[in-house]
């Protein structure tokens, strides 16, 4: 039997890690689709009624946007060829709504709920890069 490396085995566990911290990141994304199925559900997500119509499009249509991100996300954790871009559009939808939330403040209770799902995420985030970029440099 052929025993691998100690740099070779740490690299092969640093590909699972990236696979999985980025299908962590792409279930928290995909949370939020299920307010495109109506403005109750979207009520029970956020804890604000969605009542006037073109504001419960728009919700709608940024439920489908999280699950498109979200099975990019779970695509790519698949695809080392472009985990890359994922690590960036995982990063860029976190850290923006982290800093929107913060900068505006006095939320609610389902948006504090979002916000540590996002700061979970955002964890995986930077360990899954952090094993990305081992990855990728020379021996």
């Amino acid at each position: 039997m052929r025993l691998l490396s100690k740099d070779t085995q740490l690299r092969k566990f640093m590909r699972y890690l990236i696979t999985a911290m980025l299908v962590i990141v792409a279930i928290i994304h995909l949370l939020p689709l299920s307010g495109v199925v109506s403005s109750e559900r979207l009520m029970l997500l956020y804890g604000i009624s969605f009542n006037e119509p073109n504001l419960e499009i728009v919700m709608r249509h940024r439920a489908v946007l999280f699950g498109l991100l979200g099975v990019f996300l779970i695509y790519a954790a698949f695809r080392p060829a472009i985990q890359y871009l994922a690590f960036i559009a995982g990063f860029i939808s976190v850290v923006s709504f982290l800093l929107l939330a913060e900068s505006v403040g006095n939320f609610n209770e389902q948006i504090a709920r979002v916000f540590i799902a996002d700061m979970v995420a955002l964890i995986c985030l930077l360990i899954g890069f952090a094993a990305y970029l081992y990855t990728k440099r020379k021996i």
